[in-house]
């Protein structure tokens, strides 16, 4: 459909990624680098990212180093990237050092979510894109997240209004943080709640064994926990996170990974300060802060989480 709207505009080339977390790598955007200058793609070129969030993250990536910035646009096609990625202008890829090392900040020209691309998801990658759709409500808008949590059979069922009504809410959070702060100088760290955590689980278990949204999903539930270790959430609070989580279809725990290599791997997060790992935790549903944690609190927690 996207090729065929465009075929009358304009001269259009096709370029095909392999979409997974295990190829969001630099050889990618190499190779779409590779592409735009066999076609001469000059700076009237406008990129589109058609697909999930790997694939708006490489070539978002590729648009903004390519002649120095190329427009680009964002059609994304998973809930996850609807409601979060395709938003926001980050760019980037992984490095064997940690994920999303390698970067830039590249504002899409648009973004286009059309919820009828969802239909196709299977109930897996729909579970994992709820983890953002929590994850907004807990930074930022309690009844957004009591809303969603109440609407989640129906949007792990693909009902379309309640999907319409996630990404709109969502997005909208999302751009009112960004706009705040576009570079990431201090409230939009806060839209990493859960990924700490989740980044680490990623990176151990290299990219294949978890979708980026259940390492999201269990990673908030485990900032939950750290939460409530800081003094800052109530319990029943953690347990109201943590059914939302297991509600979305999303893990809560995690088995057999190593809570020392989890925070060696933490270390190289982009929120960490002089080698000090600061986390997001919650102050209340709601509403987060970003703090540092002692680290013999932050593996009591890792360990009471499932990690060995």
């Amino acid at each position: 459909k996207v090729i065929g709207a465009l075929g009358g505009v304009a001269a259009t080339q096709v370029i095909e990624l392999q979409d997974g977390e295990q190829y969001k790598q630099w050889s990618a955007v190499s190779f779409v680098l590779d592409q735009l200058v066999r076609s001469r793609v000059d700076r009237r070129g406008v990129l589109i990212a058609l697909g999930g969030g790997v694939v708006g993250d490489i070539a978002g990536f590729a648009a903004s180093i390519y002649m120095r910035g190329l427009r680009y646009v964002q059609v994304p096609t998973t809930l996850l990237a609807q409601v979060d990625s395709s938003v926001g202008g980050k760019t980037g890829v992984n490095h064997p050092g940690g994920k999303n090392l390698i970067g830039t900040f590249h504002q899409p020209s648009a973004v286009v979510s059309d919820t009828d691309t969802l239909r196709t998801l299977p109930p897996r990658e729909l579970s994992a894109g709820l983890a953002e759709v929590l994850k907004h409500g807990l930074i930022a808008d309690d009844t957004y997240f009591e809303k969603m949590m109440a609407a989640t059979e129906l949007l792990r069922a693909g009902d379309s209004a309640s999907l319409t009504e996630a990404v709109a809410g969502s997005c909208a959070i999302k751009a009112a943080v960004v706009a705040r702060d576009e570079l990431e100088a201090g409230e939009r760290a806060l839209l990493n709640l859960g990924h700490t955590f989740a980044h680490a689980i990623e990176a151990m278990t290299n990219y294949t064994d978890w979708l980026h949204g259940e390492a999201v999903g269990c990673g908030l539930v485990v900032a939950a926990r750290l939460s409530e270790a800081t003094g800052s959430l109530d319990a029943s609070d953690v347990q109201t996170i943590s059914d939302a989580v297991a509600r979305a279809g999303l893990p809560t725990r995690v088995e057999g990974l190593s809570a020392s290599m989890a925070v060696e791997a933490m270390r190289g997060d982009k929120k960490a300060q002089a080698g000090e790992i600061r986390f997001i935790v919650l102050d209340r549903i709601g509403k987060a802060s970003q703090r540092p944690v002692p680290q013999d609190l932050v593996m009591s927690v890792l360990r009471a989480s499932g990690f060995k």
